[in-house]
């Protein structure tokens, strides 16, 4: 099983692949240019680095990583300190942003709670998950940010607000979310709506959207045996329409039923669904 992961900087993506060989990752080399270059055609640039620079053809490593036709191809990637001999070779204003944007993976609540996201599914504790409960959604939350936030799996008690909007009161919180949890999850519009709801509740201090999306895809598989492929929703699209949604669910609506798919058991689809929600939240 290949084990991936994209992290994204200044809202690129750049893919990364773990090797059991030397238990390391390995980032790959046509993400890193473009990331550096902002370049329309990153991998004639890369091409024409190596080129260049031969010494770059031994730092590479081959490795495969999935392409957008869903197909995997044996691709130029590097180790992390292969990666500061590629930033150096590529005249960029944004190189040392880059090194320390890189230098702090694994490090920030952010990361430790994305790796302990992928546990999840890893472990196989997603499948002891209690489905479309409060419950439910407080063990997803509780494993994903327990020992990082003293909160985790715990709902607040204190009111809470983002970008002008009002969270539900927490005075009403317990008995808004057994209304929430009653709601029915028949048909995909039902799922939204719960799914809406839910996220009006935003029943923890932190780490809400991340935890309600895994719940949102659990529910999904349950009931209609499809999940979301979130790669497939822009993230400027997927903010507009979760603040346009108390009051109109439609866009919301609409980008998830666009973006489901059958693959419900695909554990690349899942690490790749934790990335892009992940990447939802950065500012």
């Amino acid at each position: 099983m290949i084990k991936t992961s994209i992290r994204f900087f200044e809202d690129i993506p750049v893919r990364a692949v773990w090797n059991d060989e030397n238990s390391k990752w390995y980032f790959c080399a046509v993400d890193i240019a473009r990331a550096l270059k902002k370049s329309k055609n990153p991998r004639v640039y890369w091409a024409q680095l190596k080129r260049r620079n031969p010494q770059l053809i031994t730092i590479c490593k081959q490795l495969k990583l999935a392409a957008r036709d869903g197909k995997t191809y044996l691709t130029d990637m590097v180790d992390a300190d292969g990666v500061n001999i590629v930033v150096a070779l590529i005249p960029a204003k944004n190189r040392e942003n880059f090194v320390r944007w890189l230098s702090a993976m694994g490090s920030t609540i952010d990361e430790k709670s994305k790796q302990k996201a992928y546990e999840l599914f890893e472990s196989g504790m997603i499948s002891e998950i209690e489905v479309g409960t409060v419950r439910g959604l407080r063990q997803i939350h509780g494993y994903i940010f327990g020992g990082l936030y003293d909160f985790a799996g715990q709902i607040r008690g204190l009111n809470i607000y983002k970008g002008g909007f009002a969270f539900a009161p927490a005075m009403y919180l317990k008995d808004n979310l057994a209304l929430i949890e009653k709601m029915p999850e028949t048909t995909l519009q039902d799922i939204v709506k719960k799914y809406v709801e839910m996220n009006i509740a935003h029943p923890f201090m932190e780490g809400n959207g991340r935890s309600t999306r895994i719940w949102l895809d659990l529910i999904l598989k349950k009931n209609l045996q499809k999940c979301v492929d979130w790669s497939k929703i822009d993230k400027s699209a997927y903010l507009n329409a979760m603040q346009k949604s108390p009051v109109d669910y439609s866009d919301i609506f609409r980008l998830i039923e666009g973006a489901l798919t059958s693959k419900i058991d695909d554990r690349e689809l899942f690490m790749k669904g934790v990335d892009y929600s992940y990447y939802y939240e950065e500012e």
